[in-house]
């Protein structure tokens, strides 16, 4: 299909084409602008890592040109080697550019990968500036629901819900589960991505050096409301937050078990929510699964296991060892006792006493569905 354009068209679209760019240059730019000093650095990784590969890019992009030019079919002073096959010095620029760049690349992302390791605290503020001997790590509980995010702050007894207030020039560990689905916190200008995964919890350790206003995201898909789990992370001076802490303690809203079930339950949207105080022990309780009633932590799970089977108590009374276990092999039959068994044989197998019956064959037995009049006709019978 051909679309003719006509000339008063083509006046009003190509000044538009020429705007573009300039809309474009007002998006905000939020990785390369970062607000504090893990931030800089995943920057900063993105810039080394671009400009060695652009060292290969480009040669290779003017060279594709200056080619097709020199070699063009109009061209007859070119010279015309077809018998040509080899050249040793061209063969040590193809290989050993490339090999050099690949070792460099390798060698950044080796030290990034341990420099930049989420689960490794923060050691300075910001380049040259290392933390203070008396500043403690703020910490900040953060839990994924169905579809906003719970921020639960400890050591001030408060929590938010899809807001999320920090202060600058102070190191901040994030500590992240997740209350059913994968999903991921991601605040670009703050640090990387980290997963929060159900029964699982990990940590996030990052630090901010100017106040502002800065958007919190979802970056994994988690269902029919992922497009809203978007918050506003706003960084403050010291002052400022202990006026937003101050505030939220004098809030009248509890943050409990009960409270925590119902806010766990799918929506979408939902505004900022403050609770002045919180139930101590709520997002241990949320990473181990065990927030409902009647649910079993998952501690106290694995410190069952490490009981011997069938008892209550360790073994001896005496602290639970590796050693004291012992395999099946190693048990009398008494000792591993019996379970039932949904294929077991109901009283003495078919072919029982017939040595080579096809019966004997037969490792499983299926019990037929009750019928109806099925128990009168073998009374009967």
């Amino acid at each position: 299909m051909r679309i003719n354009l006509s000339n008063a068209t083509r006046r009003l679209t190509r000044p538009g084409l020429l705007l573009l760019p300039l809309l474009l240059a007002g998006c905000e730019r939020a990785v390369l602008n970062p607000a504090g000093d893990v931030a800089r650095q995943q920057r900063d990784l993105i810039f080394i890592s671009t400009g060695l590969m652009l060292l290969i890019i480009i040669p290779v992009m003017v060279l594709t040109v200056v080619f097709a030019w020199r070699y063009r079919a109009s061209n007859e002073d070119a010279e015309y080697r077809p018998d040509w096959d080899h050249s040793t010095s061209l063969e040590l620029v193809i290989w050993s550019a490339p090999l050099l760049i690949i070792i460099a690349l390798g060698a950044v992302t080796w030290l990034a990968t341990h420099t930049l390791d989420p689960y490794r605290p923060v050691d300075r503020m910001k380049a040259g500036e290392p933390v203070p001997a008396n500043v403690r790590p703020l910490e900040v509980q953060v839990v994924s629901l169905d579809w906003k995010w719970l921020f639960i702050y400890p050591e001030q007894g408060i929590a938010m819900v899809n807001r999320l207030v920090l202060p600058t020039d102070r190191p901040i560990r994030f500590r992240l589960t997740s209350s059913s689905v994968m999903n991921t916190f991601y605040v670009p200008t703050l640090a990387g991505m980290i997963y929060t995964m159900p029964g699982m919890e990990t940590e996030l350790n990052a630090v901010l050096e100017r106040t502002g206003r800065f958007e919190g995201m979802s970056a994994n898909y988690s269902g029919a409301g992922f497009s809203y789990m978007n918050f506003p992370m706003i960084s403050v001076d010291r002052a400022g937050f202990d006026r937003f802490v101050a505030e939220s303690q004098a809030s009248a809203r509890r943050l409990d078990r009960g409270e925590y079930i119902q806010l766990e339950k799918p929506s979408e949207r939902v505004p900022a929510i403050l609770y002045g105080t919180v139930e101590r022990g709520l997002f241990s309780r949320v990473a181990q699964v065990c927030v409902h009633p009647g649910q079993t932590c998952m501690s106290e799970t694995m410190r069952h296991d490490s009981m011997e089977p069938g008892s209550h108590a360790p073994v001896n009374n005496a602290p639970y060892r590796p050693a004291d276990r012992k395999g099946a092999l190693e048990k009398s039959p008494e000792e591993k006792g019996s379970s039932p068994n949904r294929s077991a044989p109901r009283g003495p197998a078919a072919g029982t006493g017939k040595p080579g019956d096809p019966s004997n064959r037969n490792m499983t037995h299926l019990d037929l569905p009750a019928l109806p009049g099925a128990a009168a006709a073998a009374a009967q019978a």
